[in-house]
Order: structure tokens, then C-alpha cells, then sequence
């Protein structure tokens, strides 16, 4: 698997605020943030699903452009595959008719430019190629699950936002041959208590994370809020995790 990471930033503001999208080969998103806008037309028409993470906008942002831009120019729908209570909150509040036109029924009933699926925790998705896509638990005040990706050689996960909960850490230890986490910290450590509220992680806990991690994946810490970048990577390292990490940067690309 091809993992391309299209936009990481914990917001926007400057060519490299770009939020959460990630391309796998060439025909799947997860999450589907403001780093897709940066496709072409011929490379949004290939993409034939989307993994999404939970309903907040800076990981949904442009799923309603990305229905309208590919409605007539495919023979299928995109499937959309979230937890139930995410599809929910997109068909209730995204496409409503009144926020966005529901093309869950557009172009037409018979032929509608995107399909939901729900996903629970512990359901894989085949996506051909030798290639699957399970859904993790994550914690994050809204229904949210974390998605693991297995190339059928090895594995990655992508937490999505998250809190350090037990089950969690659990769910990562439980796979196999996992060769890259790509996690979440929003804030700095001064800002505990909000990434608490708000259930983010900040350098200590993704440092428990971390360190209850029984394998030794490569870690790439994304999300990060606009200007605090360099505060939350020095904090990681100052908590000298047992795990080594490194920023994840838009443009990047891991294989596995």
C-alpha cells in the first residue's frame, strides 16, 4: 500500500495547512479534509471510497465538494464507510438539502453520486488488491473509530483524533505486524486540560500511548494546532517515550 498524506495540520493557514486526508494507492481516501481540494479532477474520479474517521469538518470538509465535483463523471457511487452515529451526523447536518444537496439521492436515486456504509469496531472492509481496512476504536466525545490498513505485507493505523483510553492502546496491540501509527496531539502540554475536554492528546499522554505500545512501529505524530508545532514536538521529546517520533509533513508517503 501506497499511504500519501494529501493533509496532517490541526487546521488551516499556509500552503502546508492542509487538514487530516490521506490517499491510499489511488482510489481510496481516509478522512477526506481540505488536502483533497489539491487533486485533480481525473485523480477525484478514481477515488471509489472513503474512510472516515468521525464528522467534524477539518475531517469532512470537502467530502460534499468531492460529491458534487464526481457526480457525473462516474459509473458508481463513492461508498462512504464511518461508524453509524458519524453517517448520521453527516446526512442530518451535511447533506440536508439545506446545508448541501443530498447526493446520497443526486444525481438520482438509482444512481447517487456517494453510498453510506456503517463500519462497528472490529469490522474489516476488502477493498481488492489483497488489501483491508478495520475499523479501530478511538475516543473522541463524538462516535469516532481509528482504521487499520493492511497491504497484506504489513500494517499502518491512523488514529484519528483521539483521547488515551485503554481500549485504545488495546486495539493497537492486538495487530500484527504493524509497521507505521500515524497519531494524533493537538496541543501542548500548557494545554492539558482543553485536549482533555476536548479529547485530544497532547505530548504527555501520547507518551502513555506510547509507552503501553507493546511493538515498535514507526510513530508519526500529526494534527498538530497552527503555531504551536515546535512547542508540541520539543515536549515530546523532553518526554522521551519509549517509542521514537517524528512530525508527519503533507507530501509525505509511506509504504508498507
Amino acid at each position: 500500500m501506497r499511504f500519501t498524506v494529501l493533509g496532517c495540520s490541526g487546521g488551516i493557514g499556509g500552503v502546508d495547512g492542509r487538514t487530516t486526508s490521506f490517499l491510499v494507492d489511488d482510489d481510496t481516501l481516509i478522512d477526506c479534509g481540505t488536502g483533497v481540494g489539491d487533486l485533480s479532477l481525473d485523480e477525484l474520479r478514481r477515488i471509489d471510497r472513503v474512510f472516515v474517521t468521525h464528522a467534524h469538518l477539518d475531517h469532512v470538509a470537502m467530502l460534499p465538494l468531492l460529491a458534487d465535483s464526481v457526480a457525473c463523471g462516474r459509473d458508481s457511487p463513492v461508498r462512504v464507510f464511518a461508524a453509524q452515529g458519524t453517517l448520521e451526523a453527516l446526512a442530518q447536518h451535511v447533506f440536508n438539502g439545506t446545508m448541501w444537496p443530498d447526493f446520497t439521492r443526486l444525481p438520482s436515486p438509482a444512481a447517487p453520486a456517494l453510498s453510506l456504509t456503517p463500519v462497528a469496531v472490529g469490522e474489516s472492509v476488502d477493498i481488492g488488491a489483497g488489501r483491508r481496512v478495520t475499523a479501530l476504536p478511538a475516543y473522541h466525545g463524538v462516535p469516532a473509530l481509528a482504521w487499520c490498513l493492511d497491504s497484506g505485507a504489513g500494517r499502518l493505523v491512523f488514529s484519528g483524533d483521539t483521547a488515551f483510553e485503554p481500549g485504545f492502546v488495546d486495539a493497537i496491540n492486538a495487530v500484527e505486524d504493524l509497521r507505521h501509527l500515524v497519531i494524533e496531539t493537538a496541543f501542548a502540554d500548557e494545554q492539558h486540560a482543553l485536549a482533555e475536554a476536548s479529547s485530544h492528546l497532547c505530548p504527555q499522554t501520547l507518551t502513555g500511548v506510547l509507552d503501553a505500545i507493546r511493538s515498535s512501529p514507526q510513530v508519526h505524530v500529526c494534527h498538530l494546532k497552527p503555531g504551536a508545532a515546535e512547542r508540541i514536538l520539543s515536549q515530546i521529546r523532553g518526554h522521551a517515550a519509549r517509542l521514537a517520533t517524528r512530525q508527519l509533513c503533507r507530501g509525505d508517503v509511506l509504504e508498507f
